[in-house]
This record gives structure tokens, C-alpha cells and sequence, in this order.
């Protein structure tokens, strides 16, 4: 990957692109691309969907190798829904081709003058952009599908659907999968706003004719590689449990540990859980004909994904991951699977982020637009976001729009981003990171569930302070290298607890680039992207008083451990002192 390709949208004569070097961004990929490009050359007090935003799109440091699990896209950009920066991470194959390219980063820049619908077509021969206003207002799959006619099987297509187009605050871009289904979402954020401001409604990417990239040291690459997976599927995690059940495993162990938030967090504990439980849903979908293990991209081994039919073994959508199963489930009082299936569909279709559009939802709920509970009623409020209807706009900005418009007390969001599904109070630890990421409340910015419930890594009691802030520190600087690399983030689980696993990474990243790589240059691209990300969102306005949780969890205790969040201000503003 040695070019970046900007395509300015403001020219007056149409889109224009030009290739550049990599010049400082060198040695960069994944999420440190994004970040560094988006704090180097936006403006921080920039309006997110207008002409100063940029949004960069980067396949990992392994992207397009023979490596596996390498199949990650960053894109990032100033997010609309949290004013912070933002890195919004998918898997699909769209990184992978974009990688053996040979592109570093794809800038999108400007805003076009007219209201016309673009569609960028990369390949071996170079960009090529057209107007087809024929895509407007199609939602992802009919979109994909009108697409497949003209430019094949063979390509990877990146599409917003009508969310993106009306530039929602929760609109995600979609990522198609090896079976050309969009299912792989960068969701958080709003990226897909960002890109429908942009007057771009699909990015094809087609790799014919290009080979995988070659790495330096071609022999101690595949030796690494090979070490690689046997220490991913020798682990519990990502050999056993996440392949049987998919991500949704954690449904009964969070419920169990009294950490999953139920009906608008009011409760730690659904009694509905065994309902949506992975167990559950694997054993629904092979029964009906679907997979509980499946890949999201070539070259995934821990295949934690499926393939989820109805009753009569038809096709609705890709597995349901934990936190939509969740944010559709729990978190609105709903324990009926081919419910929430339906409604990860529309969110797919439409293109919104599964866990801003449940929590809205949930906090619909809470405002009595619809009962909790109501299943027929939940698929309605996502059907209005497809319509464009004024509640649907409300719904479709996210759980922070919809509490303000509703005059909902309980919202839980950090930077205006929706909490996931695990809440803070009974796990001390991954409060910390919601207060404190540089993306607003993300479970995946610092993923301290790994030690506190799964005891990965260590073990920190999750119902006390001790430990928590290095906790969160310490996994915010590695995700954010893992971020980088187009790693998958679930091979931290391996890493985390054999390091023979971890020196096989290591080996991977110094055998391709020709280089000696050590864990405290890991430690070292961490940090740096962290804190290029806090400088821009210090200059964007953000200050301390933002890395807060909304004060009801330090007021309100929750059943079963009855305990508030306890973390102080003090120790929060800490985080980040390394």
C-alpha cells in the first residue's frame, strides 16, 4: 500500500482525484490512518457534514496479505452525532481488496456543488466517478443488488442506505461479506451522514487481476501466521466459544453477573435472557437450516458470525451480534429472536448503527411512545426511519436526539454516543472506558469485560475501583494499535493470555515490513493515536467535564449488587497520564 487517493466532490466540473505519496502518513494503517489524516488536516470546530470534513477510508497494516483475521476497515472522519473524531471499524471484504490495490487511505473530500448521487469505481485501471441518481433512496440490499448487475460477483461494494442519504446522525456504511450481503456495518458515529453528505452512494472496489501482498520475509511470515492460529484456536474464546456461539455467548454471562441493562437500564438482570441466549440462537439457526459459525471476511479463523433463516429456512439476515441482540432484546423488554433478527435487518437495510437505533428505542420506551415489550411496535419505529417520516428522523439521530425531543431523564450516552450492553455500575472497569474514550461510549475502545466477567488476562473484581483506571488504560492503548493493523479486535483474547501468541503478532508485523517489532512499539502506535485523538477533540472543545457517565449511574443503584458507579472524577481525569 504505497498511494492515497483524494477525490475532492467540490469541484465544479464534477469529482476530481489525485494521487499523492504517503508521504508523513507512512508506516500507518487502519485506525492510525484515520485518525492522524482527520486530526493533520480537519479543522476541529468543523461542521461534520460540511466541506471541511473528510472522510478517510484505510484497510489495516496486514490488509490484503495472507494473514489471518486481517480483514478490518477503519474509516474515520468528525463524527456528526458526538462532535468528537471518530474511527468506525468493519470487517467485509472491502479491506482486503482495497489493500492489494494498493491504496493506503481513500480521502473524500469536499462537497459537491449539486445534489447528484456518485458512485466510484476503483480498480487496476484507477477511479472512475459517475453520477446515478438510479441508486437514490434504495436501501442497502436492493442497492447491492442493482449494483451486482453492472459490475459482478467479483468485486466488494461499500453502500449507505436512505439513513446515509438523509444524513442521520446514527447512519452506518455498509460493507458487503463474502456472499455480497451488506451486512458488515461501520456503524458507530454517523460515518454514513458524513459519506451521504458527500454525495457518495456507493464505493465498488475491484481487485481483478492484483496478487496478495508479498511480505518482506515471505518464510518467517507464513511461520508466524501459522503460530498465529494455532494460538487462536487452542484459546476458549476465540477457539471454542465464539465459534459455537457467535458473539451473542454473553448474553446468560452477562445476565448472570447481573451486568446486562434491561428496559433503559433500570436492572441488571433480564428474565427473558435464556430467550436471545447464543445457545439459544445457534441451536435456532441450525435447526432452520442457517449457520452459527461463519465468517464476516476471507482469512477469518475464529468465525464468530452466522447465518440466520426464518421458520421456513429463508434467508433474513446475518447472526445477530450480542449488542443488537441486546439493544433490540434486553434493552427493550423484547425476548423473541426472530424479532430482533427482523429488526438487525432493517438496520442493515437502512443503514443505521444497530446500538444507537435500539437504544433510541429503548428510550422511546421509557418517553411511553410504545410499551416496553412491544414487538410489532418496535418494528414499526424502525420502519419509520426507512420511510424518512419525522419521528423516524428523530429515531434514526440517535438515543441522545431522541431522549431530548421525548424528555427522557434516564439517556444513556457518553458524547451523546449510545451506551452498549454492559452497564457500568456492576463493571466498574468498562465505565471507565465509556467516560473516557476519545469516540464517545464504546464498549470496543477498551474492552475491560475481557478481565473483569471473562477473567482474560487477569482478574479484577468488576464490582470494585481497584484497578479499573489501568485496566481501561492499558486495553484503550492496545485497541488502539489492533485497530491499526486490520486485526480483528477479538484476537486480544488470545494475545491477552498466551504470549507465545502475542510474539506470533509481533513476528507477523516484523516479517512483513522487514522490520524488528516489539511490544513497546505497540505500546508506542497506542499512544500516538490516542493522543493525536485527544488533541483534536481538545481543540474541537471537549475538556474533562465531557469524560463523564450521565449522572443517574452514580445516583441510581441497580439490582442484583445494588451499587452505583463509583469511579471518581479524579481518578478518570487520570487515565490518560502515561
Amino acid at each position: 500500500m504505497d498511494k492515497i487517493a483524494r477525490i475532492d466532490m467540490s469541484t465544479a466540473g464534477g469529482p476530481t482525484v489525485t494521487m499523492t505519496e504517503l508521504g508523513e502518513y507512512a508506516g500507518l494503517g487502519g485506525r492510525a490512518m484515520t485518525s492522524i489524516i482527520i486530526a493533520t488536516e480537519v479543522h476541529p470546530l468543523a461542521h461534520p457534514l460540511g466541506a471541511e470534513n473528510k472522510l478517510v477510508i484505510a484497510p489495516g497494516m496486514l490488509s490484503g496479505t495472507a494473514g489471518a483475521m486481517t480483514g478490518r476497515l477503519s474509516v474515520g472522519c468528525k463524527s456528526p452525532l458526538t462532535g468528537t473524531i471518530k474511527e468506525s471499524n468493519a470487517g467485509g471484504q472491502a479491506a482486503q481488496v482495497l489493500a492489494r490495490l494498493g491504496y493506503a487511505a481513500i480521502i473524500l473530500e469536499g462537497k459537491p456543488p449539486t445534489d447528484d448521487l456518485h458512485k466510484i469505481h476503483i480498480s487496476k485501471d484507477g477511479i472512475k466517478i459517475t453520477v446515478d441518481n438510479t441508486l437514490r433512496l434504495l436501501d442497502n440490499y436492493p442497492a447491492v443488488a442493482k449494483l451486482r448487475e453492472e459490475y459482478g460477483d467479483k468485486v466488494a461494494y461499500m453502500t449507505i442506505g436512505s439513513a446515509g442519504e438523509r444524513k442521520l446522525l446514527a447512519a452506518s456504511i455498509a460493507c458487503t461479506d463474502p456472499e455480497l450481503r451488506p451486512t458488515r456495518h461501520c456503524g458507530r458515529g454517523g460515518v454514513g451522514a458524513v459519506m451521504g453528505a458527500k454525495g457518495i452512494k456507493a464505493i465498488i472496489i475491484d481487485d481483478a487481476g492484483m496478487k496478495m501482498r508479498p511480505p518482506k520475509d515471505p518464510e518467517r511470515y507464513r511461520d508466524a501466521n501459522r503460530k498465529f492460529v494455532e494460538g487462536l484456536r487452542k484459546h476458549p474464546v476465540t477457539g471454542e466459544g465464539l465459534p459455537a456461539y457467535g458473539t451473542n455467548i454473553l448474553t446468560n454471562i452477562l445476565n448472570e453477573a447481573g451486568g446486562y441493562p434491561t428496559r433503559n437500564f433500570k436492572s441488571g438482570v433480564y428474565e427473558g435472557g435464556s430467550k436471545l441466549s447464543g445457545e439459544a440462537q445457534a441451536e435456532l439457526e441450525i435447526k432452520r437450516g442457517g449457520k452459527a459459525t461463519h465468517g464476516c471476511h476471507r482469512g477469518c479463523v475464529i468465525q464468530c458470525s452466522g447465518i440466520y433463516n426464518d421458520a421456513d429456512g429463508n434467508y433474513i439476515t446475518k447472526q445477530p451480534e450480542y449488542e443488537t441482540v441486546w439493544s433490540h432484546g434486553g434493552h427493550c423488554g423484547i425476548d423473541d429472536l426472530d424479532t430482533v433478527a427482523r429488526l438487525d435487518y432493517l438496520d442493515d437495510n437502512i443503514g443505521v448503527d444497530t446500538i444507537d437505533m435500539g437504544v433510541a428505542i429503548g428510550v422511546a420506551m421509557d418517553a411511553g411512545v410504545i410499551p416496553f415489550g412491544d414487538k410489532e411496535g418496535a418494528i414499526r419505529l424502525v420502519e419509520e426511519v426507512g420511510k424518512g417520516t419525522p419521528l423516524g428522523r428523530i429515531l434514526g439521530s440517535g438515543a441522545a436526539i431522541t431522549g431530548k425531543v421525548f424528555g427522557v431523564e434516564r439517556v444513556p450516552v457518553v458524547k451523546d454516543q449510545a451506551l452498549p450492553a454492559y452497564d457500568p455500575r456492576p463493571i466498574q472497569g468498562i465505565g471507565v472506558t465509556y467516560a473516557t474514550t476519545t469516540q464517545g461510549a464504546d464498549h470496543t475502545a477498551g474492552y475491560a469485560i475481557a478481565t473483569n466477567i471473562l477473567k482474560v488476562g487477569g482478574d479484577v473484581d468488576p464490582l470494585k475501583t481497584e484497578g479499573q483506571v489501568e485496566l481501561s488504560r492499558n486495553l484503550q492503548i492496545a485497541t488502539a494499535a489492533i485497530d491499526s493493523t486490520g486485526m480483528c479486535l477479538f484476537i486480544a483474547f488470545a494475545i491477552m493470555d498466551q504470549p507465545e501468541t502475542f510474539q506470533a503478532l509481533l513476528d507477523m508485523l516484523g516479517s512483513f515490513y522487514g522490520i524488528t517489532m516489539t511490544g513497546d512499539d505497540v505500546v508506542a502506535l497506542g499512544k500516538k493515536v490516542l493522543s493525536a485523538e485527544r488533541d483534536f477533540n481538545k481543540r474541537a472543545g471537549f475538556t474533562a467535564a465531557h469524560d463523564r457517565l450521565p449522572r443517574f449511574f452514580y445516583t441510581e443503584a441497580i439490582e442484583p449488587h445494588n451499587q452505583v458507579f463509583q469511579i471518581t472524577d479524579e481518578e478518570l481525569d487520570s487515565v490518560f497520564n502515561w
